[in-house]
């Protein structure tokens, strides 16, 4: 079977952000580092957990960023 994965891409000015979810075990990573080495405040992490929250899907995707 195909593994699904969803990808965004996001633009400002010169600026490029690319995002890819895959299934996983909902590890997020940024640049190659872990998002909690990456951001400094435990509240950046939790808005950025926030949307897998309320869909129900914490824990069922890996996030690349």
């Amino acid at each position: 079977m195909a593994q699904v994965e969803y990808k965004g891409t996001g633009r400002r000015k010169n600026s490029v952000a690319r995002v890819r979810l895959v299934p996983g075990e909902g590890n997020i990573t940024v640049n190659n580092r872990d998002v909690r080495d990456y951001l400094p405040f435990e509240s950046l992490i939790l808005d950025l957990n926030q949307p897998f929250d309320v869909t129900e899907t914490k824990g069922n995707y890996d996030v690349l960023v």
